[in-house]
């Protein structure tokens, strides 16, 4: 059994020859099967203008999400909040905390979720990360009741005080999870170059707050399981296949080959580089690898995202590393 709570990070995929609502359908029935295994939360991601992911209006589909379960935490993993205002993001989970109470977290990112031209069409100034702090300040205080601007309260959203996390790839997440007092969760399943250094920092420099008197560390890996090792390994060439669009111009379409031959190149080492942290095989192999991926990390949660390409090799996987939490 895996000694450490386990989290999905799902980004409501839409597979080959899906539609977009057959992915979102997915996504409930694999919260379902979370909620069934035992996973602690699932989180969802937010990113524009992507054709492969549907997870772009985080707080509606954790309230679709929410009502189809009943007991499994839900969140934004996360939200990108210089892409809002911290009020309204603060009204939209505070409505979410007062109709499933007890159940919804807000992690926060400062990353756009996406291109630049993209983020011109969000109306995102260029320099909108640089208030992120001050951002996350403001929002806290709604969430708290305790506004930093005189006469603005969040309604729905005031004293309903949901769980803030920190999301970061770098060390300045972890610096600023540690001196505002939050827990923090590191990106290592597509980012793992500073993970190492991005916890050692978050754990020497945290400094008790009101939500949190410890580090509490979420650290994230990829998972892979079917009930064929060898199958999983297949998985996992697929999903490195359908990453190389990551690599190339937007509507570039390219052929398994020509897909073979970027991932035999330098790019495709950056590719293989973003997925280290993965755990690849059956349920059993995939719990050991979770396991002492969260050993090396000292991790006190660690979230899992099933990458798998098509909707029943996701559900397959969750089954499976699932039956394996403890």
């Amino acid at each position: 059994m895996i000694g450490v709570p386990v989290s999905m990070l799902d980004l409501a995929t839409v597979g080959p020859g899906e539609s977009f609502r057959e992915a979102l359908a997915a996504s409930v029935t694999l919260a379902q099967e979370a909620e069934r295994h035992g996973y602690t939360r699932v989180w969802y991601a937010e990113h524009h203008n992507m054709a492969s992911i549907a997870s772009s209006a985080t707080a509606v589909l954790i309230a679709h999400v929410a009502a189809h379960t009943s007991r499994i935490r839900l969140g934004a993993g996360g939200v990108m909040l210089p892409n809002h205002a911290p009020l309204m993001v603060a009204e939209q989970y505070g409505t979410l905390a007062e109709l499933h109470p007890g159940r919804i977290d807000l992690g926060l990112g400062r990353a756009p979720g996406t291109d630049p031209r993209t983020m011109r069409a969000l109306r995102r100034d260029a320099s909108a990360a640089d208030t992120f702090p001050q951002d996350v300040l403001e929002l806290q205080g709604y969430l708290r009741g305790e506004s930093l601007i005189p006469g603005v309260d969040a309604f729905p959203g005031k004293g309903t005080d949901v769980p803030l996390f920190i999301l970061g790839s770098s060390l300045f997440g972890a610096t600023l999870a540690a001196r505002l007092g939050l827990p923090y969760a590191f990106a290592s399943h597509f980012a793992p170059a500073a993970l190492d250094e991005a916890c050692a920092r978050y754990r020497a420099q945290f400094e008790p707050s009101e939500q949190l008197a410890e580090p509490y560390l979420v650290t994230a890996m990829n998972v892979i399981a079917d009930d064929d090792a060898a199958r999983a390994v297949r998985q996992q060439e697929e999903v490195l296949r359908a990453r190389v669009a990551l690599v190339l111009p937007p509507g570039t379409r390219v052929t398994e080959e020509q897909a073979d031959e970027i991932l035999a190149s330098p790019h495709g080492d950056r590719l293989r580089q973003m997925m280290t942290h993965t755990a690849v095989g059956t349920g059993a192999q995939a719990a050991e690898q979770v396991t002492a991926f969260a050993e090396r990390t000292g991790a006190d949660e660690v979230i899992v995202s099933h990458p798998g390409l098509r909707a029943e090799d996701r559900l397959r996987s969750v089954r499976l590393l699932g039956e394996h939490l403890g």
